[in-house]
């Protein structure tokens, strides 16, 4: 184990890599529902200097849960790929329905995270995918409790949705970067460390993740 590093290691790694998607780096962070998605996500788009954060929540909907992928190419990845802003709009989960156009313009970097981040469809269009490594059971358990019984019947349903999407098209095996919680923040394992034997350490930030 290297000596304990700010989160600022991983954001100057992945400011170096070839963009990937136009202009555009576009790093995925990808994991089991509940695993710590969307924690991990901003804490890295800060120490990205404030990069944006695509949340596939906001694409998905009731109906679709994992049959997006047409519908963000169409909005989101062919025009970045063309050096062009993005116009897209997120889906209200409370009125099941699309809500207002946002804009998202070409940025050095983009995160987009949500369970299917690294799906096939997405990674031509990938400079790095990371994995968040929490156990299924627990990530399951932990996004349970968090959002309480009147969603019970909503997770039994993603559950198996989420079961079937990763037998058919999982992410793990291709992941570039394992990131693990541990007790003071992050640890995470690249290729190069993993090849070497390290991980590195990420001691910011306080709480547990919360998606």
């Amino acid at each position: 184990m290297e000596p304990q590093q700010s989160l600022q290691s991983l954001a100057r790694e992945l400011v170096t890599l070839p963009p990937s998607l136009g202009p555009v780096r576009l790093i995925a962070v990808d994991g089991h529902a509940g695993s710590g998605k969307t924690t991990f996500a901003g804490r890295l788009a800060e120490a990205l200097g404030g990069a944006p954060v695509l949340h596939l929540d906001d694409v998905a909907t009731h109906e679709e849960l994992f049959e997006w992928p047409e519908r963000l190419r169409a909005q989101v990845l062919e025009p970045l790929a063309a050096g062009r802003p993005a116009h897209w709009a997120p889906y209200d989960w409370v009125e099941r329905r699309f809500g207002p156009e946002r804009v998202l313009e070409p940025v050095p970097v983009l995160l987009i995270e949500g369970v299917g981040a690294g799906r096939r469809a997405l990674r031509p269009y990938l400079a790095r995918l990371l994995w968040m490594e929490t156990p299924r059971a627990q990530s399951w358990g932990r996004g349970r409790n968090r959002d309480g019984r009147e969603l019970s019947d909503f997770w039994d349903g993603w559950e198996r949705a989420e079961l079937a999407h990763f037998a058919d098209d999982p992410s793990r095996p291709f992941a570039d970067t394992l990131v693990r919680q541990s007790g003071t923040g992050y640890e995470w394992t690249s290729e190069a460390d993993a090849t070497a034997g390290r991980a590195s350490s990420v001691t910011e930030g306080d709480g547990f993740p919360r998606a």
